[in-house]
């Protein structure tokens, strides 16, 4: 159960992170569709802030992607070895019930 959360909680970090960075640089952008900064140093190291933010945010998604398929593959498995048990059992109750 604590990796579906773990992942969730990924997923949400790393889809808001992307989602913010989104919304800051069309917020900065003109009527002409350019974006505005008020000097060349801003520009620059918002540029370079944003192009590691959204790695950032990458890395948080697949992360979270790797923890949900590692809770379903999880899941998975205890169902087989569910299955399995109670065959056993099973296959145990009728043969002592026929002795």
């Amino acid at each position: 159960m604590y990796l579906l959360i773990i992942s969730i909680v990924f997923l949400l970090l790393g889809f808001s992170l992307r989602y913010l960075i989104n919304r800051r640089k069309f917020n900065r952008r003109g009527v002409g569709g350019i974006e505005e900064f008020s000097s060349y140093e801003k520009a620059t190291v918002l540029r370079y802030v944003e192009r590691f933010g959204k790695w950032i945010a990458y890395i948080l998604i697949a992360i979270g992607l790797l923890y949900l398929w590692r809770f379903y593959r999880h899941t998975d498995e205890n169902k087989n070895t569910a299955k399995n048990t109670v065959s056993i059992v099973i296959g145990k109750f009728n043969a002592e019930q026929k002795l």
